[in-house]
């Protein structure tokens, strides 16, 4: 301008807090102590994280200063704004519990893009902060995506959740059951027609086999035909009258019959030399 050169003055930019640390704490000058990180909202509040390069320092104690009279003046210079002084540390999960103070986290849980930070029930508010700014100013600070439970909610996940033993057995025993379960070929259709006759092999020639031959039916069957029912064998048959005569007649010469069998045994066995006379056998 006419006047020269303008001036443009931030009090709102990140370097501006990191000057007034440079100014009041003189080991941040001179080197034993670095600003790692810097998460700002002008007029509202800050989050700065302090690393010590040198053995026996203590960062946080040097930036706030004996009974808080640097972090105090730096307040002061920026209209009462408040600024949480943190730890830096390598390890992810100890760093995102540090930036979540003044909350107690109980555990953090870090995933490939996310990190969970497990909080007890009576200090999610805490946490999270007035309109999430505690969480936010956080992930700022950390470069993570921080998201807040409470302990109940997160065994009640944790309950829901099947566990990773149980999970390889069920795993372990579908692969041996489906294993067991034999596979079913499917039918499969040929067309005739195309099949060629080169494809076709050649008859086989017969095999010469020697059939024994068949034997008869077991004697059993034929026995079995011969069997009759007891009522056809015991069906009563008509008496003849002629019969009992004949036995009668029988029974009453016993001695005849017996004399006609004796003279019958004695012709046949005769000799040439003998002749018979009046029923009585005399020998010359």
């Amino acid at each position: 301008t006419n006047r020269g050169p303008l001036v443009v003055v931030s009090r709102s930019h990140p370097n501006l807090l990191r000057r007034l640390f440079e100014l009041e704490v003189p080991e941040i000058s001179n080197g034993a102590v670095e600003l790692i990180s810097i998460a700002r909202e002008a007029g509202f509040r800050s989050k700065v994280a302090v690393a010590a390069r040198q053995k026996g320092i203590d960062p946080v104690g040097c930036c706030v200063g004996l009974r808080g009279i640097r972090i105090q003046n730096i307040v002061n210079e920026l209209s009462g704004e408040k600024i949480d002084v943190v730890m830096w540390s390598p390890d992810a999960s100890a760093f995102i519990t540090s930036a979540l103070s003044p909350a107690k986290v109980l555990s953090v849980e870090i995933n490939e893009d996310a990190a969970a930070a497990i909080v007890p029930d009576g200090q999610l508010s805490l946490a999270i902060g007035r309109e999430g700014q505690n969480v936010r100013l956080a992930a700022k600070l950390t470069g993570w995506r921080i998201d807040i439970k409470s302990a109940s909610e997160a065994e009640a996940e944790a309950k829901a959740r099947p566990l990773p033993a149980e999970t390889e057995e069920a795993a372990a025993v579908g692969g041996e059951l489906a294993g067991e379960i034999p596979a079913v070929e499917e039918p499969v259709s040929i067309d005739i027609e195309e099949v060629g006759e080169e494809e076709v092999g050649e008859p086989l020639e017969p095999i010469g086999v020697e059939v024994p031959p068949l034997t008869s039916e077991p004697k059993v069957a034929a026995e079995k035909a011969k069997i009759r029912f007891t009522e056809e064998i015991m069906i009563p048959q008509p008496i003849k009258p002629g019969a009992k005569s004949k036995k009668k007649k029988k029974k009453g010469a016993p001695g005849k019959g017996s004399a006609e069998d004796g003279i019958k045994i004695k012709k046949l066995r005769r000799t040439p030399g003998t002749i018979e006379l009046n029923g009585e056998d005399e020998e010359y």
